[in-house]
This record gives C-alpha cells, structure tokens and sequence, in this order.
C-alpha cells in the first residue's frame, strides 16, 4: 500500500511509466478520474493531484469539455507551452520567482561554510540525478533531484526564520521547478546543472557573496526559460 503522503508522486510515476512504455499513447485520452482512481485505489482528489503534476510536467493535456490527453511530443521536447499557473488567484508566477531570488538567494549566503562533506555530496548527487534523469526523461525524477539539490542547502541555512519562510512557500517554489520543463531545451538543462555546480563549488569555498550571487543567476535563467525577467 502507497504512503498516504507519497500518494500523488507514485501515482504519477506510475503514469509517467505508462506513457514511456506505449501503454497510453500521444493524443490517446486518458481514463476517466473514476476509472483511474479505481485502478490504482487511491482518492480522486489524490489522482487529480499526480493528474495536475503530470500536466506541469508537459506530459498531459487537458482540453475543456473534452477531457485529459497525453501530449503530442513525449517528454519535454516538442512541448509548445506551459500548463496555466496552478496558483494563479493567490500570486502570480512572477512573483513567486522574484522572491525566490530574495529568499533562496539570502539562504545561500548564510548557508556558505555551513554544509557538511555528506550534505555537499548529497547536493553533487542530486546534480549527476539530474542529469542522468534528463537523459533519460524521466522528468519526475529530475525535479525531484531539483528539489532535494535546494532544500538540502536550505536545512543548512543559519537562519530559523528563513528556513521556515522557505517551507511556507515550497509549494509555489516546487511548482516554478515544474514549470519551465515542457520548454526547457537540452542546452537549457546542461546550463541549469551548470549552475547548480557552481553554486556548490561557492558554498563548500564558504563565499557567501558567491553563493548568493550564483544563486539569484540560476534562479534569474529558469525564471527567463518560462519568459520572465524578475
């Protein structure tokens, strides 16, 4: 039995997996939410959330009126855009980019030096993650390695408030990870991991000034993939 809090991430790797293997294929509509629900025996609030992921991601496309279907192109590649913003009636994308670059750009700075060698190789690791995850497409698994990359320096960050302030908002930050995917081409994605790199190369130098710096860079260049200039 899934963990009821890894619910909607199983269910969409398990959807996910289902459109690389063939099993449902581009322009094919998907199940309905009842009958998916029933297959994988999970609540349809719990698929509507791995159904909403999945779209983000650029793997599925819902179409008023006429249902949910697998996109066009596998993947990222091929994509034409982005899935509205979940959060639209609370902030708009723009601003949750432009106070990540505030936030994650301060923890950077305070986190310098802070890291242990486990939590800078776990960082590394999630980097390679990326990377082999994207070469692969497995797009699920390459923002959550995003993901573990940002918040593994943010547990190291000197302020309690910071951090806190940081975890009232991941679900908008998690959600601007996601974002940018469906247009994110290869050179944009060896770029990001580029980045990451540096930033880490910063931290373990314990630069906070760097590390701020390549901080709001990366955010800044994810922020333009999705045509924004925060």
């Amino acid at each position: 039995m899934l963990n009821k809090t890894l619910v909607p991430q199983s269910v969409a790797r398990e959807i996910q997996a289902m459109i690389q293997a063939g099993q449902l294929k581009a322009g094919e509509k998907i199940p309905s939410q009842r009958e998916f629900s029933q297959k994988f025996g999970i609540s349809r609030a719990s698929l509507r959330e791995a159904l909403l992921t999945l779209e983000t991601l650029g793997l599925l496309k819902t179409e008023a009126g006429r249902g949910t279907f697998v996109a066009a192109g596998e993947g990222a590649a091929g994509q034409s855009g982005m899935a509205p913003w979940r959060y639209s009636e609370s902030y708009s994308v723009f601003d949750v980019f432009q106070t990540r670059i505030l936030l994650e750009g301060e923890i950077a700075r305070l986190s310098a030096g802070r890291l242990s060698q486990t939590q800078l190789e776990k960082m590394e690791k999630a980097t390679k993650t990326m990377e082999d995850c994207w070469a692969n497409q497995d797009l699920l698994a390459n923002v959550d390695a995003d993901l573990e990359f940002h918040s593994t320096m943010v547990s190291a960050c000197s302020n309690t408030m910071l951090k806190a302030l940081y975890q009232t908002v991941r679900d908008q930050v998690t959600e601007t990870q996601r974002q940018p995917i469906p247009i994110t081409d290869p050179e944009r994605m060896r770029q990001s991991i580029a980045e990451h790199r540096r930033i880490i190369a910063a931290l373990r130098a314990n630069d906070g000034a760097l590390a701020r710096s390549e901080m709001e860079a990366h955010i800044r260049n994810t922020a333009r993939c999705a045509g924004l200039q925060p």
